[in-house]
């Protein structure tokens, strides 16, 4: 006997039209004719179905990267790199966002980690004037589109908070394309655009705050080339505060008197997850995708990495972090840890950090081997930069440090470039003051490198704002 179920709903209509109706065709061509439907193409052609009923904030996250021509830099299957909403976890949990949805302060953190510039607003924070310019904008260009976070209520919906892009814009009539991906349940329709500021302004009941729009657009520039920091798990929480918050306060309590003080209070004081926060961004690839020689893309990035590893290890500050790890005194015995996964790309990284002493000092290097997890096997070549220092792939003190590749030195000290300005304030003696804050100093760094750690600092900033629930800024912004 079949079970009962639902299929589809009613559109609730007025005060939504059916996209597919003839009162919605009419004013498809109205706004063709107008201009105002340019974002539209590419949006329909990457159009998806939520695939999970509390997964509409990624559904409608991962359609507007594909329409951006976004690379996500790793496959999502055989050979393909491509946004799924599998792939959509560096912020929350996916098995918590099928249970409960993604908050909108989490889906401007998944943008930016996915390599988007986002300009993100709550209700209060802007005005219906300001978000209609917004809609026109995205609207008549199709390199930017525009999420809406609203309550269904307000459009006389079944449900409660929802995302969708928008699609485009009817000047005459004032009224928004959503480009609902609720598909099972709704068809796309056009909605008046200040009947949905008001579904926006409805507060979260999960957040307290209320609910607003994302502008997401390319970057002008390529995300982070070496490092990367990580949010799949809750620790990122404590870890971010403490980099942004709780350095700068050890540094105004403590009495330091050169720069090893500095480095011993920093680093003895990290969490003990700190390795799980921030990675080397590894090029792997499988074996079986076929060809085995490296195209020159690869070869172009591995040289950039190469580039950017040389110009981290040429500053100063680097040669202060690798002195104190190598010396006597070094605390490498009680840093923390990296808790190796049994995932995919954390055996395979593992492949390169067991070669890398073999073949350091060749550019370009790259390392075979097969990662067996479970019953599955897979031959993998791991890509890296060489590195000019002595072989090894982890602190000389320690092997078992961090575990991030190619060198823990190498990730402190990009780290520490990474922090922002003012954590170096509260110094009282000004003799190390003036000199950490010269050695920290970004405007003097070589573009590469300088773009690589504003990155880290853009990333760094952009936790710390998720942490507070505060997304009221242009992330994709530059930060000195």
């Amino acid at each position: 006997m079949a079970m009962a179920g639902l299929y589809r709903r009613v559109l609730p209509s007025p005060p939504a039209i059916d996209f597919a109706s003839h009162e919605g065709k009419k004013l498809f061509i109205e706004a063709i004719q107008s201009g105002t439907m340019e974002g539209f193409y590419r949006l329909i052609s990457f159009f998806q179905t939520q695939s999970e009923p509390a997964y509409c904030g990624l559904a409608s996250l991962s359609m507007v990267l594909n329409s951006l021509a976004i690379d996500p830099g790793r496959k999502w299957k055989g050979p393909w790199r491509w946004f799924d909403e599998s792939m959509l976890d560096c912020c929350e949990p996916l098995e918590k966002v099928k249970v409960t949805g993604i908050s909108f302060g989490k889906l401007v953190c998944l943008a930016h980690c996915a390599g988007a510039k986002v300009e993100a607003f709550r209700t209060n924070q802007s005005t219906l004037e300001d978000f209609r310019k917004h809609v026109m904008r995205c609207s008549v260009s199709d390199d930017c589109h525009v999420i809406s976070s609203y309550d269904r209520l307000a459009l006389k919906q079944t449900g409660s908070g929802h995302f969708s892009p928008i699609g485009g814009y009817h000047v005459g009539r004032d009224m928004a394309l959503v480009l609902d991906v609720a598909r099972f349940k709704y068809p796309p329709h056009w909605v008046p655009l200040s009947l949905l500021w008001e579904a926006m302004g409805y507060v979260d009941k999960s957040t307290g705050q209320q609910r607003g729009f994302m502008l997401i657009s390319r970057p002008h520039r390529e995300p982070g080339l070496l490092y990367t920091l990580s949010c799949k798990n809750e620790s990122w929480v404590g870890i971010a505060k403490y980099l942004m918050d709780d350095v700068s306060l050890l540094l105004k309590s403590a009495d330091v008197k050169d720069i090893e003080n500095v480095l011993s209070l920093i680093f003895t004081s990290l969490p003990s997850n700190f390795g799980e926060f921030i990675k080397w961004i590894a090029e792997v690839r499988r074996r079986e995708d076929g060809d085995q020689s490296l195209s020159p893309e690869e070869k172009a990035r591995v040289n950039v990495k190469e580039e950017v590893l040389k110009q981290v290890q040429e500053t100063g500050l680097f040669k202060h972090v690798s002195a104190f790890l190598s010396s006597a005194n070094s605390c490498c015995r009680n840093l923390p840890l990296l808790s190796h996964q049994d995932n995919f790309p954390d055996i395979a990284a593992s492949v390169c950090c067991q070669g890398a002493e073999i073949l350091a000092g060749i550019s370009g290097a790259s390392v075979s081997g097969t990662v067996v997890n479970g019953k599955s096997e897979h031959g993998v070549d791991v890509l890296f930069p060489s590195s000019q220092m002595k072989p090894g792939c982890c602190c000389s003190v320690s092997s078992n440090y961090i575990g991030i590749h190619p060198a823990s030195n190498d990730v402190l000290t990009a780290l520490l470039l990474a922090l922002p300005p003012e954590t170096w304030s509260g110094i009282k003696n000004e003799k190390v003051l003036l000199e950490i804050s010269s050695l920290a100093l970004t405007e003097n760094l070589p573009t590469l490198l300088q773009e690589e750690v504003l990155h880290l600092r853009r990333q760094l900033y952009l936790l710390k704002r998720c942490q507070e629930n505060k997304v009221d800024v242009d992330l994709g912004a530059p930060l000195s």
